[in-house]
């Protein structure tokens, strides 16, 4: 019990250098779990927005499909095998067929990607039951960033061109039956929604798809050939490997702030060291062993940590909550150019394990900075320091 007694009493009794030291630990404490809980928030409402509106509990996707190549699109149609046509057929699945066409809007030219789904699925949060009915013209459903690039607006036509399964080209006009605003860009910039069995008509694909999206919870079948199965971390990787750089980006800057950090811990140990070897001569003439005083110096230095993470916590945890509850606003313009599933109100996500890890690191950082210094006392000899001597 000695040792913590005179640790605390020493702590103390170093005055402003302890509550500097405590104060820039707290502030790195602090900006860890901010900047490690806003990108943990990025990546879960992405996710939560992404599963609700695109990828549910995963994709069975054609195995000719590649979306990051549209020359697949050509091929990357079949009918739906037994499996997934049951699955379908009971509303645990939502097909998707995918053609390539062109639009022509107020007299301008823009590729676009025709998608036809089932007006009635439950599957996704979409809104596809607008589709239901659109007269002469064939409804159509198109996101808001869709509208503003293509000039359209609720209610107006235009024509779109395909080429459908024989290699024939055809036209026809299509009506904009409802708008609707998404963070997802991939379900609304350059894509147009059609009811599934008129594209099917239009593409002479009858009964085919190119992807199908099962349920959230849904178990995928065993085996299903010709279609591969994509889970929901494979349809969200590119998120996560996002989340990912930009996490190692902004770590850089918690090293920097843990180095200063660290390095004010290490020089007042190396201060108090200095300043205090007639008390370490005393002490171990006294017959306090050299392991006791590097202890006793070690355990001084890590008691600033215990204190930086209560001062952390007492000016921390409002802020974090105040952060927490009102967000982080960001232009939509901006957002919009991030091309991540998220709105303009970026919220952080805490969780335990943040919080201790964090205080864990910052406890281990300081103990082993403050332990380096006290070294020297190991080659130390009662008599020298009497004297006011170091090694």
């Amino acid at each position: 019990m000695i040792t913590p007694k005179l640790a605390v009493r020493n702590l103390l009794g170093a005055g402003t250098k302890t509550w500097l030291n405590a104060v820039i630990l707290s502030l790195a404490f602090v900006a860890i779990i901010w900047g490690q809980s806003l990108f943990k928030g990025l990546d879960e409402e992405a996710t939560r927005n992404m599963v609700a509106t695109e990828i549910g509990g995963g994709q069975y996707w054609m195995d000719a499909y590649d979306p990051y190549d549209p020359f697949s699109l050509e091929k990357a149609h079949a009918l739906l095998p037994g499996p997934l046509a049951a699955s379908a057929s009971e509303g645990d699945a939502a097909p998707i067929l995918i053609v390539q066409g062109t639009l022509y809007p107020r007299g301008r030219v823009l590729p676009v990607l025709l998608k036809g789904i089932d007006p009635g699925q439950t599957v996704l949060s979409f809104p596809s039951a607008a589709l239901r009915g659109g007269g002469q013209a064939v409804a159509a459903l198109i996101g808001a960033r869709m509208a503003k690039n293509a000039g359209l607006a609720k209610g107006d036509t235009a024509t779109v061109r395909w080429r459908d399964a024989k290699g024939t080209f055809d036209a026809r006009d299509i009506v904009v039956i409802e708008t609707f605003a998404t963070t997802i860009q991939s379900i609304d910039s350059g894509q147009i929604w059609l009811p599934l069995e008129d594209l099917r008509s239009m593409a002479a694909m009858p009964g085919e798809a190119t992807i199908a999206v099962i349920r959230t919870g849904g178990k995928p079948a065993a085996d299903v050939p010709g279609w591969v199965f994509r889970d929901v971390g494979f349809l969200k990787k590119d998120i996560d490997e996002l989340v990912k750089t930009k996490s190692i980006g902004a770590s850089i800057f918690y090293t920097l702030l843990m180095f200063l950090a660290l390095l004010a811990v290490f020089n007042t140990q190396v201060l108090a060291i200095f300043r205090r070897r007639k008390e370490i001569g005393t002490m171990m003439a006294l017959g306090m062993t050299r392991g006791r005083l590097i202890g006793l110096f070690t355990f001084e230095g890590a008691l600033q940590s215990i204190l930086a993470v209560a001062l952390g916590a007492i000016y921390g945890v409002p802020l974090l909550a105040l952060f927490k509850a009102h967000g982080w606003s960001f232009p939509a313009e901006q957002m919009d150019g991030w091309g991540i599933a998220i709105g303009n109100v970026l919220y952080p996500a805490y969780s335990a394990g943040l919080v201790l890890g964090t205080a864990a690191l910052v406890f281990i950082s300081t103990t082993i900075v403050s332990y380096l210094p006290t070294r020297k006392i190991s080659k130390l000899k009662p008599t020298e320091a009497l004297k006011g001597r170091l090694p």
